[in-house]
């Protein structure tokens, strides 16, 4: 039976999933990889060490399918975004640890743009905002204090561009292949999203030369072929789909109208709207950004761009990590659940999880984590209920900005990573939006997005009808909470969100 891999490059680890017609999971492998943090605020990878996973991963994976008699037709790959990899053509190895899209470090390089009046061109131009989360500053950084020279030899990718290169050969000598997809490409402050091209004029205001750049394709469609020298799957693999996860995730979750919406529940949450093929006007405190460009199935050789509103909320999985790594209250994620569950509420205790900064629809880069409302009576409970709470507090933020924004209400939300699997979550956040919260039976939608794209440019999948119609409910909790108490506690939110805003003052 064929099947399409999808290789999901996140934040903390790598993994290779293959899918097969129904969409559903084959077999999968996982590897995680080190977390650097040189300094306070940023956050580093080894793109070598990444890169060594993705073959182990992608190794596993193949050994199983071969063993069943199974057949892979194409390659996904999805990944964290707005993380920046340079790396030498010739040799194929990196000139620098890449800079997390978490990393704070280019924080009063943003403040400096912004003081100098060029926020409304970059607003205009990408729909993001001058921020730190993106590639621009990154890169612009690694070029002026980074020690790397922005030679001919030079090349920029994000995590997918990276991974595309090293699937693909490797060096220039082995026909390596130096792209991106729109969505990815979105992401780096350097894309008119509206022409689908690098932006000269962003290029010269980072001081980013457009010859490090790779080349903008869509999200569907051939990349490359898989060289010989790729540990596992072998040579001659298409490699036809690329999205950045959240992205992908919208397109696994086969939010395919106007209007659909989901949230991914993983280190941070994304929430993204699809809003169509027609450009948005830049709203405050929201991203507008390219959710894929594939096929127009009623056009031949034409594309269809499709937009959607994001709001990035930097910390929600990350919270669930301090408590079990910083405080020591749980031993294992898994743990959050029952013991928020535990009690009926917080008892008024908030938890502000913004330990590198607030996103949208704050866009705070100098606020910090804050606990307020302990009393004596608090216990680990209530900091782990706070924490879940935060989740929903957070994407309601967000979810209230895009309705205002695009005048589509959202009627439902769709749920998936790794917090989705609470129930007590999917609870709270029904109730604070007031619309039912859906989980799909597959959980691994950023992968499977990957999958889809990759599939329908080699023919394994016919249309998105096709791909819709593989959706499949788990779960679908509606809103139980009374309004009141619901609001009641929002607001209670908000307050804290006021006094943990601000809090640093030089981005560390």
């Amino acid at each position: 039976m064929p099947v399409v891999i999808a290789i999901d490059a996140g934040t903390t680890g790598v993994r290779a999933i293959a899918f097969d017609h129904g969409g559903s999971s084959v077999t999968s492998a996982y590897r995680e990889f080190t977390q650097h943090f040189p300094r306070p605020g940023w956050v580093e990878h080894d793109a070598t060490e990444i890169w060594l996973e993705v073959q182990h991963v992608l190794a596993t994976v193949a050994a199983e399918l071969d063993q069943r008699g199974e057949t892979v037709v194409a390659i996904g790959i999805t990944d964290q975004r707005e993380t920046a990899v340079v790396w030498d053509r010739r040799t194929g190895r990196p000139l620098h640890h890449a800079i997390v899209w978490q990393d704070r470090r280019t924080a009063e390089r943003c403040d400096e743009l912004r003081d100098a009046g060029h926020l409304p061109l970059v607003r205009r131009t990408t729909g993001l905002v001058l921020d730190a989360y993106f590639s621009a500053t990154k890169l612009a950084w690694l070029f002026t204090e980074g020690g790397v020279e922005p030679g001919p030899d030079v090349a920029f990718g994000t995590v997918d561009s990276w991974l595309l290169w090293m699937l693909t050969g490797g060096t220039a000598d082995a026909g390596a292949v130096h792209a991106t997809d729109v969505s990815n490409a979105s992401r780096t402050l350097l894309l008119d999203i509206r022409d689908r091209a690098w932006s000269p004029e962003l290029c010269d205001l980072f001081g980013v030369p457009a010859h490090v750049l790779p080349e903008v394709r869509p999200s569907s469609g051939r990349f490359g072929v898989t060289h010989g020298s790729v540990a596992g799957v072998g040579a001659g693999i298409p490699v036809s789909g690329i999205a950045g996860d959240q992205q992908a995730a919208l397109f696994g979750q086969a939010c395919f109208e106007p209007g659909m919406t989901k949230n991914t529940y993983g280190t941070g949450s994304f929430v993204l709207m699809n809003v169509g093929d027609r450009c948005p006007e830049p709203v405050e405190g929201l991203l507008t950004t390219i959710a894929w460009s594939i096929a127009d199935a009623g056009r031949a050789g034409e594309l269809t761009t499709t937009y959607a509103y994001e709001g990035a909320i930097f910390a929600t999985g990350a919270a669930v990590q301090w408590l079990r790594d910083g405080l020591g209250i749980i031993r294992e994620a898994a743990e959050v659940g029952p013991l928020a569950a535990s009690i009926p509420d917080s008892e008024g205790v908030v938890v502000v999880p913004a330990f590198t900064g607030l996103g949208s629809p704050w866009w705070d880069p100098y606020a910090r984590g804050s606990v307020f409302g302990i009393t004596r009576g608090t216990g680990r409970a209530h900091l782990a209920r706070a924490v879940v709470e935060a989740m929903a507090f957070q994407t309601r933020d967000v979810v209230d900005a895009m309705s205002a924004a695009s005048g589509h209400t959202v009627t439902a939300l769709r749920a998936d990573g790794g917090a989705s699997a609470m129930d007590l979550l999917l609870q709270i956040q029904a109730d604070q939006l007031g619309v039912p919260v859906a989980r799909p039976v597959v959980q691994e939608t950023t992968a499977l997005g990957a999958a889809y794209l990759a599939g329908l440019a080699e023919g394994f999948w016919s249309s998105c009808d096709e791909i819709a119609a593989n959706w499949v409910l788990d779960v679908e909790v509606e809103p139980a909470a009374d309004r009141a108490a619901a609001d009641a506690a929002y607001d209670r939110w908000r307050r804290g969100v006021e006094r943990a805003g601000a809090w640093s003052t030089d981005g560390t």
